[in-house]
């Protein structure tokens, strides 16, 4: 059994996978809209980890008899400064989801909700992958510069981390 904290928490996280699900899919509505290709499959892709990632938290509430929520969604943005100001933002939400993660894990422990804690650890995990992949992102962002060719560029390197991503979590699923 999960306690009503620990339920109303995870909830709250499956409303914040579910925001980011939509900031992503916005974002890559914005990329097909300026011709970023690369940039545009990246963030589909996103966009349904995310999903995936609030799937996973219903899921789990249903199994240990809790009651999982359908969460309303926020309007998201749908204009973007520049492709650089998107990944900062996307850096940005990435690390309060991670924030988000660390209190659920306080309230495990604090609960001795050993399930949850155990649950939990894959999202950390998880969202150490996913600060370290925008992070990396923006540092190729930086080292590529402004100027008129910049977007080709950015667009390009995008296009290649989506490709090794995808490459890797095809392996993943044939282990």
């Amino acid at each position: 059994m999960i306690s009503e904290k620990m339920t109303k928490a995870l909830n709250a996280q499956i409303q914040l996978e579910g925001q980011a699900s939509f900031l992503y899919l916005s974002m890559a509505s914005w990329c097909d809209k300026e011709g970023l290709e690369g940039c545009t499959k990246f963030m589909h892709r996103q966009s349904g980890e995310e999903r995936e990632h609030m799937l996973k938290i219903f899921e789990y509430l249903s199994d240990v008899d809790g009651h999982a929520l359908t969460p309303a969604i926020k309007a998201v943005p749908h204009e973007f400064d520049s492709v650089q100001d998107m990944f900062q933002q996307v850096y940005k939400h990435e690390q309060k989801v991670t924030a988000s993660i660390n209190k659920l894990m306080d309230i495990a422990v604090k609960e001795n909700d050993y399930n949850t804690h155990n649950f939990l650890q894959w999202y950390i995990m998880e969202q150490r992958e996913e600060e370290n992949l925008m992070r990396s992102l923006l540092d190729k962002i930086k080292l590529i510069g402004k100027g008129p060719m910049t977007l080709y560029y950015i667009d390009k390197e995008v296009e290649k981390i989506n490709a090794a991503e995808l490459a890797a979590e095809a392996a993943a699923g044939e282990a």
